[in-house]
C-alpha cells in the first residue's frame, strides 16, 4: 500500500551567502560569518576566496583559490538554494573581483553588504594596488554598502583619518568613489567611545555610537560586523536599521567574549552568546 504524499514545503529559510577568505583559526573570514549567520537565524552559505593556516597569533600560510573555482562555488549555491544577501570580503587580485562582480550581475543582487578587507592590523596592505583599483572600479557601485576601517579608508583616500571631526569629511570623500552608501568605522580611534558613520547618497549621515569594552578578544570584528548587517538586510530592514541592529549583535558578542582565553594573542568574539532558531519565509 503506497504512503499519501507528503505536503509541499511552504516556507523558506533567509539565506545570505559570504564570499571571503577561511580563517582556520576560527575567529573571523568564512568561520565569524557564518557564526554570525547561524546566531541571528540566517541560513548561510559561502564561497571560499583564499584557504588560509591562521590562529590568535597570525597567519602563517595563504593559498588563493582560482576565480573560475569561486564562481562555481557561487552558481552553485545561487541556482539551488537561492541568495536573500551577500557579504563580501578579501578578494585578492582583480580577476576574483571581477568574477564575483559579474555574478552580482548575473544574479541581479539587491542587498550585498563589502567589507573591503585590504589592510592587516601589522599596516600590511593584504592586495595590492591594481587590485583596489579594481575594486572600486567594479564592486563598489555594485554594493548595498561598503564598510572600510580607517586603515581601508586611509588607503582608499590616500590621506589618515585620525580624529572623529574627519569622519563626515572622509565618508563623503569615499561615497565619491562610488558606492550608494559608506559605512565608516571609527573603532582604531582614541577614547572611550567608540563611533561608525552611515553615509547614503541623498541623506544625511548617521552616527553611531558606543562604550569601549576592554577586551583582548576582538579578531574578527570588521568580519561580524559586515555579516550581521547582511543578514538583517536579508530579513528585510532597512540599511540604518540593519547597521544598529548589527552593531548592538557586535556589542555585545564582544562583551560576552571578553572574559574567556583562546589561544595565545587576540581571541575571537562570543559570536554565539544568544542564538536564535532560523527564520522562515513564505516560499
Amino acid at each position: 500500500m503506497s504512503m499519501p504524499a507528503s505536503p509541499a514545503p511552504s516556507q523558506r529559510y533567509v539565506r545570505v551567502l559570504t564570499i571571503a577568505g577561511s580563517d582556520s583559526g576560527g575567529g573571523a573570514g568564512i568561520q565569524a560569518d557564518l557564526k554570525t549567520f547561524a546566531a541571528l537565524g540566517c541560513y548561510g552559505m559561502s564561497a571560499i576566496t583564499a584557504i588560509t593556516a591562521q590562529n590568535t597569533l597570525g597567519v602563517t600560510a595563504i593559498q588563493a583559490l582560482p576565480a573560475s573555482l569561486l564562481t562555481q562555488q557561487i552558481d552553485a549555491v545561487t541556482t539551488d538554494i537561492g541568495v536573500d544577501a551577500v557579504k563580501i570580503g578579501m578578494l585578492h587580485d582583480p580577476d576574483v573581483v571581477l568574477a564575483v562582480a559579474a555574478a552580482i550581475r548575473r544574479y541581479g543582487w539587491t542587498k550585498v553588504v563589502l567589507d573591503p578587507v585590504m589592510v592587516a592590523t601589522s599596516g600590511d596592505a593584504l592586495i595590492a594596488r591594481e587590485t583596489v583599483a579594481v575594486l572600486v572600479r567594479e564592486l563598489f557601485p555594485l554594493a548595498t554598502v561598503v564598510t572600510p576601517n580607517l586603515d581601508e579608508a586611509a588607503l582608499l583616500l590616500g590621506r589618515p583619518v585620525t580624529r572623529e571631526a574627519e569622519l563626515a569629511q572622509a565618508a563623503s570623500d569615499l561615497l565619491a568613489l562610488g558606492a550608494p552608501a559608506m559605512l565608516l568605522k571609527g573603532g582604531h580611534l582614541a577614547g572611550e567611545e567608540l563611533v561608525d558613520l552611515l553615509l547614503e547618497t541623498g541623506r544625511p549621515p548617521q552616527r553611531y555610537a558606543s562604550a569601549r569594552i576592554a577586551s583582548g578578544n576582538t579578531h574578527g570584528t570588521g568580519c561580524t560586523l559586515s555579516s550581521a548587517i547582511a543578514c538583517h538586510l536579508a530579513m528585510g530592514h532597512a540599511l540604518p536599521e540593519a547597521v544598529r541592529l548589527a552593531r548592538a549583535y557586535v556589542v555585545e558578542a564582544i562583551r560576552h567574549g571578553a572574559d574567556v582565553r583562546v589561544g595565545g594573542g587576540h581571541g575571537p568574539l562570543n559570536h554565539g552568546f544568544a542564538p536564535v532558531a532560523l527564520h522562515k519565509l513564505p516560499g
